[in-house]
């Protein structure tokens, strides 16, 4: 029997009152649905699906009581050993805490129905969040609605954080919000390059929005927070494992228009976004290296796959996620020469005059050309009169340009 309204147990729901550290001294009482979410969040990992197919059917203070209750796991519709985890979690459990914490850094908990939850989020289906924490001024929402993720290789080039860092730079400029994972690398290249021209920027963290990680980009995510957003799926104070760097990365594909990758290995965690990106049918883009760099072999494996569109600057990126016929990339070609204007005929005559002092008379360049003599002189004195050639008795030269 899987869990259904019908079924659950006759357990009481979570009661900020009932919640150690909570009661007449709190200073506010979620509720009770932000509550439930809050404490959903600390009690299974990002992206659980057994949690989301509980999620998609029932409220999240009737997953509560389900999980807090007795029933067996068969009536819940799920293993025994999954259950067992989630009631180990559930002795401990505190929202009112986690929220108060989150409080104090000058954070708050979106949830789905909040008027600042982003809706694509729900492309994740079952491995949607059950709530963001987040710490900043700006509206998550409205900052997602025109957002990039640009991610790439921790251990990057100096390639890389070059062009990681003008590519934000240049996107911020053009509005668009860069969205990344605040590690190192590409990542704080990138988000350095849109705080340089006082663009916001969003860190989707996978770690607590209180907690520094890694230590060395401590200054760099405090001003994340100050002038962009701190997004995360887990609660104040959880610390970052291999298995969350993952899953974090599904939220950076879902929540931006589209993701570009500027370096990444064959094994590069990077790609993972890149591919969820795909999946959910975002734009995927990359940029190009070195043929001979390790650390773009993986971006070339994408684009050669058809997996991701090859981009170099912001206009081309801006190309394939803005706006149809508004964000159109300048048409690029090499430089228009005066001799690419000229018709055939004349630009036949002029690659027969010879690049010599005495020049040629017009019979050898009637020969060498292969027009009428006439026809020849006629050109000659075209290509004289824009300064091609001049005459020199009865010969004609190229005209020497200093």
């Amino acid at each position: 029997m899987s869990l259904t309204a019908n079924n659950l147990p006759q357990h009481p729901p979570i009661d900020p009152a009932a919640v150690p550290g909570s009661g007449p001294q709190a200073r506010t009482r979620p509720e009770p649905e932000r509550l439930a979410r809050a404490a959903l969040s600390r009690l299974a990992e990002p992206g659980d699906t057994t949690l989301g197919r509980w999620l998609v059917r029932l409220d999240a203070l009737d997953v509560v009581r389900a999980i807090r209750g007795d029933a067996p796991a068969e009536q819940l519709g799920v293993d025994a050993a999954r259950l067992a985890a989630f009631r180990a979690r559930a002795v401990d459990l505190d929202p009112v805490a986690d929220l108060e914490r989150v409080r104090a850094v000058g954070g708050r908990f979106v949830i789905p129905g909040d008027t600042e939850w982003p809706s694509q989020l729900d492309d994740l289906g079952e491995g949607r969040p059950t709530g963001l924490w987040v710490v900043g001024t700006g509206s998550l929402r409205l900052l997602a609605l025109r957002s990039v993720a640009v991610v790439g290789a921790r251990a990057c080039t100096a390639y890389g954080a070059h062009v990681a860092g003008d590519l934000a730079a240049q996107l911020a400029e053009r509005g668009w919000v860069v969205v990344s994972g605040g590690a190192y690398g590409i990542d704080a290249a990138a988000h350095r390059g849109a705080l340089a021209v006082g663009g916001p920027t969003v860190g989707v963290l996978a770690c607590g929005v209180d907690v520094a990680y890694p230590r060395g980009n401590t200054a760099l995510i405090r001003r994340i927070g100050e002038q962009g957003l701190l997004v995360s799926e887990l609660p104040p104070g959880e610390h970052p494992t291999r298995f969350r760097f993952v899953l974090r990365n599904r939220v950076i594909a879902a929540l931006t228009r589209g993701t570009v990758v500027v370096e990444a290995a064959l094994r590069s965690g990077a790609l993972s976004t890149a591919r969820r990106a795909r999946d959910l049918n975002r734009h995927t883009m990359g940029v190009p290296g070195p043929v001979t760099s390790e650390l773009s072999a993986g971006v070339h494996a994408l684009i050669r796959s058809g997996a991701a569109v090859v981009v170099t600057d912001a206009a081309e990126v801006a190309e394939l996620i803005g706006a149809i016929g508004e964000d159109l990339a300048p048409q690029r070609s090499g430089p228009v020469l005066p001799r690419d204007l000229l018709e055939p005929e004349a630009a036949r005559v002029l690659e027969a005059v010879p690049a010599t002092a005495e020049g040629a008379p017009v019979e050898r360049l009637a020969r060498q050309s292969g027009l009428p003599p006439d026809e020849v002189l006629q050109r000659l004195y075209e290509l004289g009169s824009l300064g091609h050639v001049e005459r020199h008795g009865a010969h004609w030269r190229l005209v020497r340009r200093r």
